[in-house]
């Protein structure tokens, strides 16, 4: 019997912080959830950390994820907005680390990839791949969630990949080393 997990994706914002939520089972994902944490509102910075704070609290309450993948900040053109992405990742990181679950990071060049094949994908593109493989009908009132989706199915992909597990940097031999009793004579 294979064990069943839960995954909670989130696309980290100051604005807009969207959250998507897979459940797994062996190699197959299915949809459970997704929305937006909708900051524009919040009066100052900390208000709205502490607002993501309690939101991803409790998302990991309701939904008992076993994982988070999170959306790492990117380098832009302003330090200012990778600090306020990097503290809004931090503050939805300690929600979820006070429930013991696990945080991995992907780039959003990797989710886009690991989603359409094309780090450049537009949100359009990733969402409509996002609905032929989970095969429901997203509600895209903001694309935020829909990336945060990816994220969390860029986490199933790399975790289920022998090669990314494996540690890709050799291929096919570090899989061979570190797996030899999946290899067949």
């Amino acid at each position: 019997m294979t064990k069943e997990r839960i995954i909670l994706g989130i696309d980290p914002g100051t604005n807009l912080l969207g959250f998507g939520i897979i459940r797994v089972t062996g190699r197959k994902a299915e949809y459970v959830d997704m929305g937006v944490l909708d900051l524009r509102k919040e009066k100052d910075a900390y208000s709205k950390l502490k607002a993501i704070y309690d939101c991803i609290s409790e998302v990991c309450k309701t939904y008992q994820p076993d994982e988070m993948a999170l959306e790492s900040p990117f380098y832009g053109k302003n330090a200012q907005v990778i600090l306020k992405l990097g503290r809004a990742q931090g503050a939805a990181m300690m929600a979820g680390l006070q429930y013991g679950i696990q945080v991995f990071e992907y780039a959003p060049r990797k989710a886009k990839e690991a989603i359409v094949g094309n780090g450049a994908a537009s949100k359009e593109q990733v969402e409509m791949m996002l609905e032929k493989t989970l095969g429901v009908k997203l509600d895209t009132k903001h694309l935020d969630a829909t990336d945060a989706l990816a994220i969390a199915m860029c986490h199933f992909f790399q975790s289920t990949n022998p090669l990314a597990s494996a540690g890709n940097s050799k291929g096919w031999e570090n899989f061979v080393k570190n797996n030899p009793d999946r290899i067949k004579p």
